[in-house]
This record gives C-alpha cells, structure tokens and sequence, in this order.
C-alpha cells in the first residue's frame, strides 16, 4: 500500500512539476489520492500564472508565445518584446512563493538537465474544483453537452488534434497525436513498450506553420513517428502545454522531444529538437533516438513477455495445484462419507442382529414358560382326575379323538361332570390349542362350557362315549 503511494507521489511530481513532497502530498490526499483526479483537477484551472502584464515570466518561457488558458495575443507579445530586449522583469512576490522546481531526468545517463520554475495555481483549482462539486460552475466549451464529459487534459489535447488537423491538413495524413493528456499518453507509451513523441505547439510563432505542414505531416516522418512512437501534442496557450514547456526547458520553436518513463517514475528525456528543420533531418535525429533505444526497449518488452508468461504459467501451475487440491479433499470426502456408510449401515445391521438375538430369546423364554405352564396345569388336571375307576355299571367308558388323528380312552365315573372330560384332555400332551370343544358324531352334539357342570350320565354320555376335539378357530 505504502510503495503505491510513492508511486502516485513520484508520478504527480514529475507531471504537474511539483518538486515538494509534502505539497503534493497535501493535494493527493484532498482527492483522496485519485492520481487522475489531482492531475485533472490541478491541469483544469484556466487561471493565469501572471496576474496582470507587469509581470514577467520565467527566462526559460518567456520567448515562446502566450500564458496559460489563453492570455491572449497582448501578453504573448509583451513576453516576446521583453525576451528579445534581454531585461526581463524580475519574478513578482506571488510567484516567487509558489514556484517550485521539477527535475527531469537526462537520457541515457541519468544526469539532472535542469530545475524549471512553474507557476502553480493550486488555490485556483481547489475553488475551481469546489465550485464544479457545487453546481455552481458554469460549464466550457462544447464538452458540456457530452455524456461522459472528458478530463481537462484530455479535452485540451482533443482540441489541439482538431486545430493541427484544421490547420494542417486532413485527419491521418500526418502524425497521429493521440487524444489524452500527457499522463495517458505516457503510460500507453509504457504499455505498447515504445518511446513518447512529445510536440509543443505555439501558434503565433513564425517558423511552426512551415514546420508543421513541411516536416510533421511529410509522410516520411509521419509514417516512422506513427509506427515507433506514441504521439502526443499541446498548444503552449493551454494548461498542459504552457506546463510541459516549463518541465522540458523549451526555449525555441518549434519544439519536439522524445521522452520515455524512468523506472523510478520520473520522466527520462532522450532528445530535445528545436528549431525548424526539414523532414530529412527530423527523420535522421528519430532514426538514430530509435537505433539507440530499440535493445533497451526490446529487452523491456521481453522481460514483461518473460514476467508474464512466468506469471501465467504460475496461475496454471496454481490452478492446478487447485484443482488437485480439490480433487484430493473431494476423494477424501467421499472416502470419508463412504466409512461413515459403511459404519453406519454396520451399527444398524448390529442393532438389528441384537434385537433378533433379544426377540428370539423373549420368544424362547416366553415359550419355555408356556411351556412349564402347560406343564404344571397337566400334572394339576391329572391329579384333579384322580384315579382311574374299574369297570362297572356306573362307570363311563370314553374315547377321545384328536385333530393329529391320535386317540385316548378312559374310564369315568358316571358321576362325574363333563369338565372332568375337559380336565382329562388338558393332562395329555396331545393338544397344543388351549380353546377346543368337544363334540360327538352321530348324533353331533357339541359339549361346549353350558354343559361343563353336567354329569356324563345326564349328558347321555353313559355307559359309553366317543368324542371328538375341535379346536376352536
């Protein structure tokens, strides 16, 4: 987070000029540190550096044509009047308070080229910026009708390729300038890995039509300008243009430097032409820039290719280590869910198996004290028999016949009662069922329990009897 803050702080420094850290910091921090934002908001202000015509501007931009926004042809001969004569005014007190330099950085070596004063405008741009915040400002120029309005650089350079291409030809006959401030532009110049054609216009100059329509739209130039360079252009009557003839030191015109970004977010100033010339010159001086620079910029544009590529085959190589990763935790959570099933389905078939076991012992248990019960009614049945009488004339002799197709015979007393019969057939192990009736065939009749009390003789059971057991359904 702390290097990209020094990284917006460098690069605000080297583009508005600003050499103060802790001012640049203070105008960050009110946008929030919106680097676009500050540079827009700091480029947008029209306000002129040099309140009325007393005051002069800097050596290094006092022969070259009007003041910020526009001063007007009255302030751009002043300044040429005073720049010819040699006895410039000195600085007024305001701007010896707000100037402050900007370095930039010679090509090739590094070496300082020089500190250039610029006129900074700040306070004007913060009551600029507010009053748009506000609604209070009224809107300039025909970009008040767009729907996404550009930035104030981007509609300074917009309105300059429209003015070059009035002025000197058609649209793609000569140079392509693109149409953002000098920041995008150089930022794109980074991004395509080619070096910044920068052209500082000043039209009141006598020697920039000449040049402009002889050298800059010559389809040699135009053509080797538009395949090496990104271009980029600016009137030195605008905000941008005034300030970036500050920062590059541009004492005659015309005006054209290449430039490139420094590691270190500073401007790298590889060539500096001045002066008319013809297009063969102009061509030969950005052959040569171009020959020097190409193994440097060859070598960037393989080493960002080598950056990414190392850094795609390291997303891969993440991906797949993910997508393994992945894999490997899916298996393992079905390797997982499949033992809790597995140990699931064990615990229930264990349960089941126990409740069996149990049921099959409750049904045993139960059974064998059934069967004991039976067990002890019989031998209680038999001894309510007593013993078996001799034959007699009042003796009963009966037989008895068992669904199993079993028969028993006995001998009762003619005395005795039908539940006697009942009693002698619940002694015997030969009938499971314990609700059964007796009954006989010919004529059938059925001794059920209303007839349990009455004597075998009343029954007309006696002297003798054949019956059978029905078990009841």
């Amino acid at each position: 987070m702390a290097e990209g803050l020094e990284n917006k702080l460098a690069y605000f420094q080297a583009i508005t000029g600003l050499d103060d850290p802790d001012l640049c910091t203070e105008i960050l921090s009110a946008h929030n540190w919106d680097l676009e934002l500050a540079i827009s908001d700091f480029t947008s202000s029209s306000i002129n550096p040099y309140p009325n015509s007393s005051s002069s501007a800097p050596a290094a931009v006092g022969g070259f044509g009007d003041g910020v926004g526009g001063g007007g042809p009255n302030l751009a001969e002043s300044s040429l009047a005073r720049h010819d004569s040699g006895e410039p005014d000195p600085p007024g007190l305001a701007w010896k308070l707000i100037t402050l330099p900007l370095y930039v950085v010679s090509g090739g070596i590094g070496l300082i080229t020089g500190a250039v004063g610029l006129g900074v405008w700040i306070a004007g741009g913060i009551v600029s910026r507010s009053l748009n915040l506000l609604g209070l400002a009224a809107p300039r120029g025909p970009e008040a009708d767009r729907l996404v309005p550009l930035s104030a650089s981007a509609a300074e350079a917009a309105e300059f390729v429209a003015a070059f291409e009035r002025d000197f030809g058609a649209a793609g006959a000569g140079v392509r300038f693109v149409v953002e401030g000098f920041m995008d532009a150089l930022q794109r110049s980074q991004r395509e890995y080619k070096l910044l054609f920068v052209y500082l216009h000043s039209p009141d100059h006598p020697d920039v039509p000449a040049f402009c329509s002889g050298c800059l739209c010559s389809a040699p130039v135009a053509a080797f300008v538009n395949e090496n360079f990104v271009a980029w252009g600016g009137s030195i009557r605008r905000t941008e243009g005034f300030k970036m003839s500050n920062s590059l030191k541009a004492f005659r015109f015309p005006f054209c430097a290449v430039v490139v970004p420094s590691t270190n977010q500073r401007i790298v100033l590889l060539q500096q032409i001045e002066g008319p010339m013809s297009s063969e010159e102009m061509l030969a001086i950005l052959q040569r820039v171009v020959e020097e620079c190409t193994q440097s910029l060859v070598a960037a544009r393989l080493e960002a290719e080598e950056r990414r590529n190392n850094q795609r085959l390291r997303e891969e190589q993440d991906a797949a280590y993910r997508a393994a990763l992945e894999a490997d935790q899916a298996r393992e959570r079905q390797r997982k869910e499949e033992q809790e099933r597995l140990e699931r389905e064990a615990a229930e078939a264990e349960r089941k198996r126990k409740e069996e076991e149990e049921t099959r012992e409750r049904a045993a248990c139960e059974a064998a004290e059934k069967e004991a019960a039976l067990a002890r009614r019989r031998q209680e049945k038999a001894m309510s028999l007593g013993v078996e009488p001799e034959k007699g004339l009042d003796v009963t002799q009966v037989l008895v016949r068992f669904p199993s197709g079993e028969r028993k015979e006995r001998k009762f007393h003619s005395s005795a009662t039908v539940s006697s019969l009942y009693d002698y057939v619940d002694s015997l192990d030969c009938l499971k069922a314990e609700k059964y009736t007796m009954v006989s065939n010919f004529p059938r009749i059925s001794y059920g329990p209303e007839k349990h009390s009455l004597t075998l003789k009343e029954a007309g059971l006696h002297p003798q009897a054949s019956l059978f057991v029905e078990v009841d359904s």
